[in-house]
């Protein structure tokens, strides 16, 4: 069965030893560390370091297999502006200044890389940024061509990045995502194919940023097969009726009742999970299933500890034979 891990970007408030604890206490197989906090600082990260978060995570009998550098990696691409000051690390905000931030975090980025193997871990996940998501459902009308530059000057930011995953073993995973450069099948195929399908690009794939778009999220499986290189577990629930603010959200804060579809505590949203296991079985997934929690109205300790068992009575492995081989002679 495929280890149930838990994401700490959501409790980064956290020290780690401290969140190690609870998560053995919900039954947690290993964890996702977060490049933020005190969980996983790429600044800090040489082999002592390393070491010392391997044998932490030892302590407690927990794996780790997958780093995420989501906060760093938004400013990569992104518009900056004053919201990028409150996620990110001091050293990479600097002055303030756009394209200095931009620089820096496509260095941290390859650090993170590096990180990654002295820490012996395969995969990095994380955002992207995008330099052309405000220009979604957009008046004045958008030019093709000013798409094409969006596509264009990620490619030539993130190609260096990758090229350095790929000298460290490493591969990088999007998680796809509104206001990334990816953020449904159609963009996300757009965006491999900017990068001429580098071998270091893969996606991180949560379901949960899909169904209240109307995305086909099996088929994203099935298309992308050779490219999911972590998986999350995050559910959302979506209306089948009007509601005052549709699919953008109408600026309200999650948890609204208001809106068209909140995040939910897995199993308790209309994310058809056991077809998305039936995929991953399909496509031969043998990597974790990451719980990433976000529930507005559910206290996240109860939520962290069922979600841990509604996955692990959730995955199942495929069959090794025909069903009907019995009737053979």
């Amino acid at each position: 069965m495929r280890p149930v891990t838990l994401f700490t970007g959501q409790w980064a408030d956290l020290p780690l030893e401290t969140l190690c604890k609870k998560a053995v206490k919900f039954g947690y197989d290993g964890l996702e560390l977060a490049c933020w906090g005190d969980h996983f600082e790429v600044d800090k990260a040489d082999e002592a370091y390393c070491r010392t978060k391997r044998a932490l995570l030892n302590k407690y009998k927990l794996k780790v297999f997958v780093i995420s550098t989501h906060l760093v990696g938004q400013a990569v691409c992104d518009n900056i502006d004053e919201r990028h000051k409150g996620i990110l690390p001091d050293y990479i905000w600097g002055d303030g200044d756009p394209e200095g931030v931009r620089q820096r975090a496509a260095d941290e980025i390859i650090k993170t890389a590096w990180a990654a193997k002295c820490l012996g871990v395969d995969v990095v996940v994380g955002f992207t940024g995008s330099s052309i998501w405000h220009m979604i459902y957009s008046f004045p009308p958008v030019s093709a061509e000013m798409i094409d530059k969006g596509y264009e000057d990620f490619a030539r930011r993130w190609t260096p990045i990758l090229d350095e995953f790929s000298k460290a073993g490493v591969r990088f995973g999007l998680e796809v995502h509104p206001t990334e450069i990816a953020f449904d099948i159609a963009s996300a195929e757009r965006a491999l194919k900017a990068l001429n399908n580098h071998p270091a690009f893969g996606f991180n794939y949560d379901p949960s940023h899909f169904g209240y778009q109307g995305v086909d999220y099996v088929e994203f499986l099935y298309r992308f097969c050779d490219r999911i290189v972590h998986v999350h577990i995050k559910d959302a629930k979506w209306s089948m009726t009007p509601t005052d603010a549709g699919v953008f959200g109408g600026h309200l804060e999650f948890g609204d009742r208001r809106r068209y579809w909140n995040f939910a505590s897995p199993g308790r949203g209309d994310t058809d999970f056991e077809e998305i296991i039936r995929a991953l079985n399909h496509i031969n997934y043998q990597g974790p299933l990451s719980v990433e929690w976000e529930d507005s109205g559910m206290d996240r300790e109860h939520g962290a500890h069922e979600a841990c068992l509604f996955v692990k009575d959730l995955d199942f492995e495929p069959s090794k034979q025909a069903f009907d081989d019995a009737f053979q002679k």
